[in-house]
């Protein structure tokens, strides 16, 4: 909203500046991360007196982990809600609008009101179960079933939408897609991904924190994909207008630094289905729409990670009766194991710098 004022460069000259991206982008992380840290302690307090407590499950199920969170048990939860604001606010007020970036709004609505139906079904019933697998399922389907329709019904974003690109290709390997491997495949990304960071969401700061570090590098993807010098030297899919995807990765970071602020060990309140699905589903459809989105297969390589660990282990309990970790998601395993629950996402943020390293270089290497 606001680069629009660089139009009026002649009665303010600095107003120009809008006109900047990296700029836009700086201001955008400055908004989020400025409007997180001032909610923060107000949302802490509102949910702490409306009882919105995690639930979660006792000794029966999970064993000695119900131990190590003992503690945790009176954090309020939906702490997503702290980041959907911060990253909304700021994205309205320094993006340009075209049908990429409300595109991206359009999904972190929906599924932060998922996320939220979920938290809220958990602290009112009193328990861990929340919204059935098979609703969120479908919710999920449909909101990529609107994202494509949207995408495909824009002259900006009808071609480009369909093309498929790998990383290491310099070429797309397909241009036109066809409809139900579109959808296919976009239901896949944006679900995926969606869950993937859900599943990792489990001890203090270490989703959000590997999210920060995945939001970083898909900054950097969409203002390259968006500049067609940079674009055309790196051998990627330029995409028109698909640089303002950068303003939302950038208050993605300053949102998330804001709220692990306050999730930082020990955890003041937890971001709960409301922040990790949402935020799963705006980096995959963000992904998506700047043609990486296998490359978040290796950008978000601790997401991958927790969700192979819970498929291996379910898959050899029922096989096998043996189970391959103490615990899955792996991070609980390396908890059980003795690891203090700082040195857990400590040692998964460098793992996860470590796969953001190796995503940007995907750019290069064609």
């Amino acid at each position: 909203m606001l680069s629009y004022l660089s139009q009026y460069e002649e009665v303010f000259g600095p107003l120009r500046l809008l006109r900047f991206l990296t700029l836009r982008m700086l201001f955008a992380a400055g908004t989020a991360l400025f409007i997180g840290y001032i909610i923060g302690p107000r949302l802490i307090r509102l949910f702490g007196r409306l009882s919105f407590q995690q639930s979660f499950r006792d000794e029966s199920e999970v064993g000695k982990l119900a131990e190590l969170h003992s503690g945790k048990r009176n954090t309020p939860t939906m702490g997503g809600l702290l980041i959907f604001v911060s990253v909304s606010v700021s994205v309205l007020l320094w993006a340009q609008f075209n049908v990429w970036t409300l595109t991206a709004l359009f999904v972190y609505t929906s599924l932060t009101s998922l996320g939220f139906l979920d938290d809220y079904l958990k602290v009112s019933k009193r328990n861990s179960k929340g919204f059935p697998s098979r609703g969120k399922l479908i919710w999920q389907g449909l909101t990529a079933a609107a994202t494509l329709f949207i995408l495909l019904n824009n002259p900006m974003s009808v071609d480009k939408v369909q093309e498929l690109w790998l990383p290491f290709v310099k070429n797309a390997v397909m241009t036109q897609m066809p409809l139900w491997a579109l959808f296919g495949f976009l239901f896949l990304v944006l679900v995926g991904a969606s869950n993937a960071i859900n599943v990792t969401d489990g001890v203090d700061g270490l989703a959000i924190g590997c999210t920060i570090t995945v939001a970083i590098v898909y900054s950097i993807m969409a203002y390259a994909a968006g500049n067609f010098i940079i674009s055309e030297y790196l051998l990627i899919s330029h995409v028109p207008g698909v640089g303002e995807l950068g303003i939302v990765c950038a208050a993605i970071v300053g949102g998330g630094l804001a709220f692990l602020w306050y999730n930082a060990h020990p955890a003041e309140i937890f971001m709960g289905d409301t922040g990790s699905l949402a935020l799963g589903g705006l980096v995959g459809v963000i992904a998506f729409m700047t043609h990486q989105a296998v490359t978040l297969i290796i950008v978000g390589g601790i997401f991958v990670m927790e969700t192979v660990s819970v498929i291996l282990q379910v898959m050899s309990f029922k096989s096998t009766g043996k189970r391959i970790f103490r615990m899955a998601p792996i991070h609980h395993h390396f908890e059980l194991k003795g690891w203090a629950e700082t040195k857990v996402v400590i040692r998964f943020w460098i793992l996860s710098l470590i796969f953001a390293f190796a995503g940007l270089a995907t750019l290069k290497i064609r």
